[in-house]
């Protein structure tokens, strides 16, 4: 990976535009009329002060308590930059915030105290108590980083947590735990030496020793060397309590035949030679920022063997503290906890290691740059892991409650884990409906494009994850490179290949396909390259003849090409009534939007057979059908040739005697919008649409793209529906994922 280059001008940019800082406040009631500012203000805000003055613990009911941290700063030590002062932090508190929210959903608010005397500091924090879930330190420099968090923990009862000491320790800590997974080797045995006796440093060994290290098989290092008792210059309280029994006294002797080195020190201090003399397979953290102590380059061209850890993104093994506080935050906020204790903090970098340990997400890879597999150069877990929200804080909340920490212990776990992704992933709900029923329906899916490592690992999941078999339509010996390069080669023997080459039912799809297209201009060789060469037909013919359950296809492909084939093993097409349905999730709605797949302009009955299918969809996802034929017109103003067919359709689902609601034409906002609809009084919805029939494929494909991009909406599909067999068409742009998500739509026989 190539460093990421910013310019002064990019950076201040960002922070100034469009407005100045990283975030604003938004209210979560309406705050509209009289009523609304009566009940969030005087007088109806009385009765909840008078519940939580007669019962405390009602504040994280009835206010932002709980989800609510302070990320403090005196500004005394500015990542690299030093003493800056508390103003100059505000730009990183407020970072840290926003951090918060984007991986957690934690509120977060910065505060910079104007003090560098740590009694003020204490003081000014433990008064704020009532307001804050929990407190995170920052940028404080030792010893009175020290000094400060003993201090607030003792005199507080919600978790307060310095970031640069235990964030920097629980990362460290996950890596450690795989790096001697991989090195065949034990905590309790390991030699480590830790050079660098701060805030970071200090915890960092706290944190391994409570592991289950041994403290004289630790030896603390700083600039005058290794820290061993009896020593009296430089020395102070945290120092003296790691020091060790020892003859060692410098760096470099205590390198020699050392298993681990732990580095929070500075750019240099570690030499070729003192990576040469360590133990075989030696695990190097350097984690000193921005430069480490050793490059994996340079530690790699004397010890191949060893496994490399930075602080930096550009390099593998990132020990990146994104991974830890947002999540042990969330975990404590949501059993009310009054502390994070140890037990929290090794939860959290057990489950991160154990993170590390399992398949990818394509996503994550992509965003990442390249293909990442658990082994020496993929130790933990990356930032962009979507899995991070709803397998860390679950676990952190585990050793919380089983610690004593919780003030409100979570009963239903699983539901807790449901909870947490959808508060990132706004598919979760959805997905986990279809995800329960793929994995009751055990389907036989066909992969149709096995040549794409995409598909590959989607077919791995979907088997792993007992959702049914995987069929890849593909060749051995591709199949088998592919999954290897991307570090699967242990599922090589678990996936079944099929092609014509190795099918016994060739010449009964050859029958069927040439009874099929033998009057459309076919001969039987056009027939034989059809089934045996193009993996999208001998998927269908697979399918068509009940050998697998359901087809995913169209990664490879743009999906009109791909409906072209398919049709000719199925009946697939607009005459047929298939339709392809897009569903569009974004702030916690969900809409569909048809057809967005096969219809190219419909007439009126087109329409209302459009909404038929989508009401299927609709109804397979867990949706009562409330459908809305949009126009740029409603209920018949203004008048255009170009609408008519809008006005119509609706006319053809009466005479039809569907049973779900429906309307039209009217504008998108009609549709969507309650206030808007309240201005028709006579319109039959009874809530905003959740079905969007488009005029034509352009307007559905227009709309569809234009929620993603400028929006953020997710999409999922379109997924086809009308058709006597459960196919689904992924689009090109589609990760692992999303192919897993279609394939589950297929299982569940979406449409």
């Amino acid at each position: 990976m190539t460093k990421t280059r910013l310019t002064r001008e990019e950076a201040l940019a960002f922070h100034m535009e469009p407005t100045p800082g990283k975030f604003e406040i938004t209210a979560t009631v309406p705050m509209a009329t009289q009523r609304d500012l009566s009940l969030a203000y005087s007088p109806g805000v009385a009765v909840p002060c008078e519940e939580i003055a007669a019962a405390p613990e009602t504040a994280y009911d009835y206010t932002n308590k709980g989800n609510l941290v302070a990320v403090i700063s005196n500004g005394t030590a500015v990542l690299g930059l030093g003493n800056l002062g508390a103003l100059a932090s505000k730009p990183v508190m407020e970072g840290k915030s926003v951090l918060f929210k984007r991986f957690a959903d934690v509120n977060s608010i910065d505060i910079e105290l104007d003090t560098e005397d740590p009694e003020a500091f204490i003081n000014a924090v433990r008064l704020m108590g009532p307001t804050f879930g929990g407190i995170n330190l920052e940028d404080i420099k030792a010893p009175e980083c020290f000094i400060i968090e003993q201090r607030l923990k003792e005199v507080m009862d919600i978790p307060v947590f310095h970031d640069d000491q235990h964030g920097t320790a629980v990362i460290c800590a996950a890596g450690l735990i795989n790096a001697l997974h991989l090195s065949g080797k034990k905590i309790e045995d390991v030699r480590i030496v830790l050079n660098g006796a701060g805030a970071a440093g200090i915890a960092c060994l706290e944190l391994l020793k409570s592991m289950g290290a041994k403290h004289d098989n630790c030896i603390m290092c700083d600039t005058k060397g290794v820290i061993y008792q009896g020593r009296t210059d430089g020395m102070n309280q945290w120092k003296s309590a790691h020091a060790a029994r020892t003859d060692l006294r410098t760096l470099e002797e205590a390198m020699k035949d050392a298993d681990v080195f732990l580095g929070v020190s500075a750019k240099g201090a570690v030499t070729q030679a003192m990576v040469e003399s360590m133990a075989p397979d030696p695990v190097i953290f350097a984690m000193a920022n921005p430069d480490p102590e050793i490059t994996p380059e340079e530690a790699h061209a004397v010890r191949p063997d060893a496994i490399v850890a930075t602080g930096r993104s550009d390099y593998p093994n990132q020990v990146n503290n994104v991974l830890g506080f947002p999540y042990l935050f969330r975990g404590a906020l949501d059993i009310h906890a009054r502390a994070i204790n140890d037990e929290m903090k090794i939860a959290c970098a057990e489950a991160l290691a154990e993170l590390a340990r399992e398949d990818v997400p394509d996503e994550v890879a992509m965003a990442y740059g390249r293909n990442l597999s658990f082994g020496r150069d993929y130790i933990i877990p990356t930032p962009f892991d979507p899995r991070l929200i709803y397998r860390i804080p679950p676990a952190v909340a585990r050793a919380g409650m089983k610690t004593g920490a919780a003030r409100r212990p979570i009963i239903d776990m699983d539901a807790y884990e449901v909870s947490l992704k959808g508060r990132m992933d706004p598919t979760a709900n959805i997905l986990r409906g279809i995800h329960a029923r793929a994995r009751a329906n055990q389907a036989r899916m066909i992969f149709a494009e096995g040549d794409d490592p995409r598909i590959l690992r989607a077919a791995v999941i979907y088997q792993r994850s007992g959702l049914g078999k995987a069929l890849v339509v593909g060749r051995d010996y591709d199949v088998k490179a592919k999954l290897e390069a991307a570090g699967m080669a242990d599922a090589v023997a678990e996936l079944e290949v099929v092609n014509a080459a190795n099918t016994p039912h060739l010449e009964m799809y050859k029958d069927f396909l040439y009874q099929r297209l033998q009057r459309k201009g076919f001969d039987r060789h056009d027939i034989h390259r059809l089934a045996a060469r193009d993996r999208h037909v001998f998927s269908a013919l697979m399918l068509a003849h009940g050998h697998g359950d359901g087809l995913v296809t169209g990664a490879t492909r743009k999906a009109a090409h791909v409906m072209e084939l398919i049709n000719h093993v199925f009946d697939a097409d607009a005459a047929h009534g298939a339709v392809g349905v897009t569903a569009l999730l974004h702030k916690g709605r969900i809409v569909l939007i048809a057809d967005t797949l096969v219809h190219e302009w419909p007439d009126e009955n087109d329409l209302a057979t459009i909404a038929q299918r989508a009401a299927d969809v609709a109804r397979d996802l867990g949706l009562e059908p409330r459908v809305a034929f949009v126009s740029f017109s409603t209920f018949g103003y203004p008048r255009s040739e170009r609408a008519e067919k809008m006005h119509r359709a609706p006319r053809v689902l009466e005479t039809r005697g569907v049973d779900f609601e429906f309307e039209g034409e009217m504008t998108v906002d009609v549709a969507l919008n309650p206030k808007a609809q309240a201005t028709y009084p006579f319109q039959r919805l009874t809530g905003p649409a959740n079905i969007l029939v488009v005029p034509a494929r352009h307007s559905a494909s227009i709309s569809v793209k234009l929620m993603q991009e400028m929006a953020g909406a997710t999409v999922i599909g379109p997924i086809l529906s009308g058709v006597d067999q459960s196919i689904q068409i992924c689009s090109t742009s589609s990760t692992a994922n999303d192919i897993l998500n279609m394939a589950m739509l297929a299982a569940c026989k979406v449409g």
